[in-house]
């Protein structure tokens, strides 16, 4: 008589989070391009503004915005595919050329003699590359001193200090121009909107997560009619433009130049360390200290190569964690995906172009969602952050008053030092600073009371593997 087979256990596949779900093409395909479009205008925005203050022809700029999709397509893939445990936070989180940056490069090119601008600006970058290499592990190690009330502060100042920029791409985008925000702009971007809510409100599945990218594409091509949507780069754009080394000149180190953009590099490192712990919240994968220093590092590599090809300060992108909360597509792959299009359409700026004909006030239609969800996404996490006690009421309240500052009256900080004005002139990085202190103040300093200030777990129930 044989032996009865030998009892073999069958243990249950844990599933997979959502953050690491692999969807299938045709639902992967449609979700990257929605990032993609989402963020394409904001890529693209700092080498076109730095390229033509510094004089640089049709053909000059078209390198500068290849060298800048093809840094945003390698940072977002190593942060989102992450490079073993010394860089990549492995979350669906975009990195590009950050506009914070514009202003202080502008500055460094008006004070800077002809032919040495770009090379000036650019030794400035890579030190500022190098500086966020250097002090990004100590961000991580400061976790503790961002509990959900701060961050809830931060995530909702993102969508709220962002507002601004939909508003204007609404009215046209170009505010020097005679017919900034003249209706047939306006009526545009409430097509859009009207297309983006109606889909959301009558559709489901996957038709209700593309709702953005749908909208973006039905009100372009409600523009062509009417004679607004351009086409000009499409058949000006050269078919392949790959980016030589040092193709503007050697970098050049100035002291000045350099203190700036060291200055600036911090804000960005606020800024996308807040949008780490956004995505953590919204992926309900929580985010640890080693998560941001993972993602830093990225950050700084990408500052600090990017010069060497054209690109500029590299930074996490608020638009495309609002893709996230909107569409609920927390995949890293998808992310991965517009990752490596931006390559493509780095290294073939007519496929670029392609993209670039979404007129702006569609553009601004979409983005008035896209920001507005961060915000909600930042009041989601406040409600949970213990609002019944009156020194968290106060701690959100002035918090919220000082990064509103920059927002409602622009000229606020114009007597301060330079230095003072870069770091409080941006509504985000004043905010969090503020939030930050006052968390100190009554919840850390001379008192034993943790209410209010839970410190973000390393993961929450569901939420998830933890790379260590």
């Amino acid at each position: 008589m044989a032996a009865p087979p030998p009892h073999v256990e069958h243990r249950p596949v844990p599933p997979v989070h959502p953050v690491d779900e692999k969807p299938a093409p045709k639902r992967l395909v449609p979700a990257a391009l929605q990032h993609i479009a989402a963020m394409y205008a904001g890529v693209v925005t700092p080498p076109l503004i730095i390229g033509q203050a510094t004089g640089l022809d049709t053909a000059g700029r078209t390198r500068l915005i290849a060298a800048s999709l093809l840094i945003a397509g390698l940072a977002t893939l190593l942060q989102t595919l992450g490079a073993g445990r010394f860089a990549g936070n492995r979350l669906p989180f975009v990195n590009a050329a950050s506009s914070a940056g514009i202003t202080p490069m502008l500055a460094i090119a008006e004070t800077t003699a002809k032919g040495h601008q770009l090379p000036a600006i650019y030794g400035a970058v890579m030190v500022a590359g190098a500086f966020c290499l250097a002090v990004g592990p100590f961000f991580g190690r400061l976790l503790r001193y961002f509990p959900p009330l701060v961050t809830g502060v931060v995530i909702t100042l993102i969508g709220v200090t962002l507002m601004p920029v939909p508003v204007g791409w609404a009215q046209g985008g170009d505010k020097e121009a005679a017919d900034f925000g003249s209706m047939k702009y306006l009526a545009l971007a409430a097509f859009t909107l009207v297309v983006i809510l109606l889909i959301q409100r009558f559709t489901r599945g996957f038709v209700k997560q593309i709702a953005l990218l749908l909208g973006l594409v039905a009100g372009t091509l409600a523009a062509v009619p009417f004679g607004m949507a351009s086409f000009d780069a499409l058949r000006e754009a050269p078919v392949v433009a790959l980016p030589a080394p040092f193709a503007f000149g050697a970098p050049e180190f100035q002291p000045a130049a350099v203190l700036s953009l060291c200055i600036v590099m911090l804000v960005l490192m606020t800024e996308s360390a807040a949008g780490m712990l956004a995505l953590g919240e919204i992926c309900e994968r929580r985010t640890t200290g080693r998560t941001i220093t993972r993602g830093l590092r990225t950050d700084g590599l990408a500052t600090l190569v990017g010069p060497v090809f054209g690109g500029f300060p590299t930074s996490a992108f608020a638009q495309n964690v609002g893709v996230v909360s909107l569409t609920r597509v927390r995949s890293r792959y998808v992310v991965a995906v517009a990752g490596a299009t931006l390559l493509v359409l780095g290294a073939f700026p007519v496929l670029g172009a392609v993209v670039n004909l979404v007129p702006m006030p569609v553009l601004g239609g979409a983005g008035i969602v896209l920001f507005g969800s961060i915000a909600v996404s930042g009041i989601r996490t406040l409600a949970e952050a213990g609002l019944d006690d009156s020194s968290n009421i106060i701690l959100v309240a002035v918090s919220l008053g000082a990064g509103i500052i920059p927002l409602a009256a622009p000229r606020f900080y114009e007597d301060f030092p330079a230095w003072a004005q870069t770091v409080l002139g941006s509504g985000i990085s004043a905010g969090a600073l503020v939030a930050v202190l006052l968390n100190l103040f009554f919840h850390h300093l001379g008192t034993r009371s943790t209410k209010g200030a839970a410190v973000l777990s390393a993961a929450s129930p569901g939420s998830g593997t933890q790379i260590p």
